[in-house]
């Protein structure tokens, strides 16, 4: 009788921490303390590997400590120089699959931490010829955590995955902006009809509107360079609460030197190393503006699909590049998705936003714990606006077509036109215009002229697309007065 086949135990090394000893796999970089936090904190399923920003991060500030220890003599310079080459080698894309703490996580980040130290430490081992776990002689908190804390490590790390990650979210807001310049450049001689409340307004060039976005991202591109300025103070050197215990008086000062130029970022210390270890304003306020964003491109996302609506019930004036089948029932429906997309993101940033708000609020005395979630909602912000603005730039905004027929039956049966006449004929005469225009049917136009208010020639000159769109010079109002009166 032939038994089954016996399955081999993957092989382990034996670790040990407060709460006793634990098999870790042999394979692993990441040791006792990510193996326990992996198991408290099956959450979300997402590691926090999904940032390579964050781990990338977690390596600058953990080789900008050694160097600071060894420069102080606290680090010897085999040890020195084992850490540095594991932390290059992560932040040239290795091992980032070892980074697998949850992005959710109770204790303040310290999951994160840990996870950093041992990876770097089982990782420097091997480079100085030693096994993984050998921890006589390269330890995760008595050598990678050396003047450190959680504390100051956590926050300077997110600091420095933002600042990355949001230079990135502004180039892609850039390519969006130029596409909209683009846009506004091919559209500015095409008049239609502008709207105030979903009722017409006075008459615009469609390059006007598209100008407007293309604006509207340059100054959200603005405060995002502001936010910047206020992530280049970070609190290392605080250690678990900003008294600095356990830390050399000059570390704070030679860290954030080496972190600068690791970095390219002019970080500084915080004057108030106390207060910058409890206070979570930096997030708060870097978390606005990610909102502000993405309200206002929501906002952008359905002006789009406004314009673009129908195409023959709606409003029509755009045509936005088909993408794909729009229904499993309805054939030839094509649905704006590129922008409904863009408009899902922004739900999306702005519920992380409250979750960043509640987060940072709910820090207590010396310390916020909640740095993990206020973390994960910032980076998926930053993620996902990133990802929204190149495809709304790519697979919609450059394939907009103007509805040039539409454009200008909508400008001809709009009594808009009677705003810029007002000034030549009078309030009550143009009131007047507009009610006969909406009881017809007929054009603005051909009441004025067969009431005699103005000359054709006048006419021609006042309805010019240069004259609709923009401010004109002082014109005397004496003659229409009197027609009014």
């Amino acid at each position: 009788m032939n038994s089954l086949p016996t399955r081999r135990a993957s092989p382990t090394r034996i670790e040990r921490d407060l709460l006793g000893e634990r098999e870790v796999p042999a394979s692993a970089y990441y040791g006792v303390h990510t193996l326990r936090a992996v198991e408290n904190f099956d959450i979300s399923g997402t590691p926090i590997s999904i940032y390579p920003d964050l781990v990338n991060a977690l390596a600058c500030v953990k080789k900008a400590a050694a160097l600071a220890n060894h420069d102080l003599g606290l680090l010897d310079t085999e040890r020195t120089n084992a850490i540095v080459a594991a932390c290059d080698e992560i932040r040239a894309g290795a091992l980032h699959d070892q980074f697998v703490v949850d992005v959710i996580q109770g204790g303040a980040g310290t999951s994160t931490n840990m996870n950093a130290n041992e990876v770097i430490a089982n990782r420097a081992l091997e480079l100085m010829g030693r096994e993984r776990g050998n921890y006589d002689v390269l330890h995760p908190n008595e050598h990678l955590n050396l003047s450190q804390s959680t504390n100051d490590v956590v926050p300077t790390a997110l600091k420095i995955a933002s600042w990355f990650a949001i230079y990135r979210l502004i180039d892609a807001m850039d390519v969006l902006r130029l596409a909209f310049e683009a846009k506004a450049a091919e559209f500015k001689d095409l008049l239609k009809v502008g709207r105030t409340q979903l009722q017409d307004a006075v008459p615009m060039t469609l390059g006007q509107e598209f100008s407007a976005y293309a604006v509207t991202l340059a100054e959200d591109m603005e405060r995002l360079r502001e936010v910047t300025h206020l992530i280049c103070e970070i609190n290392m050197g605080a250690t678990a609460i900003g008294t600095g215990i356990t830390a050399h008086p000059e570390y704070a000062e030679l860290v954030c030197r080496h972190l600068s130029q690791i970095t390219g970022i002019p970080f500084v210390t915080a004057p108030n190393l106390v207060e910058a270890t409890q206070d979570a304003g930096v997030f708060v306020q870097m978390s606005g503006v990610l909102k502000r964003v993405a309200v206002k491109l929501s906002k952008i996302c359905n002006d789009l699909r406004l314009l673009s609506s129908g195409p023959r019930a709606g409003l029509g004036e755009i045509n936005l590049p088909p993408m794909q089948a729009g229904s499993s029932i309805m054939p030839g429906k094509v649905n704006p998705v590129i922008p409904e997309v863009v408009n899902q993101i922004a739900f999306e940033v702005i519920g992380n936003d409250v979750t960043v708000s509640f987060a940072a609020e709910a820090g207590q005395l010396e310390l916020n714990a909640f740095l993990p979630i206020v973390a994960h909602s910032i980076f998926k912000s930053l993620t996902h606006l990133h990802n929204g603005c190149l495809t709304l730039a790519k697979r919609c905004v450059g394939g907009i077509t103007a509805n040039r027929d539409r454009l200008e039956e909508l400008m001809n049966r709009s009594i808009v036109l009677v705003t810029a006449l007002n000034p030549y004929i009078g309030y009550a005469n143009a009131t007047e215009i507009a009610q006969e225009a909406l009881r017809t049917g007929r054009s603005v136009a051909d009441l004025v002229l067969e009431k005699k208010l103005v000359t054709s020639e006048k006419l021609s000159e006042i309805l010019r697309p240069e004259s609709l769109t923009q401010p004109v010079k002082p014109f005397n109002t004496s003659s229409a007065s009197k027609r009014s009166a």
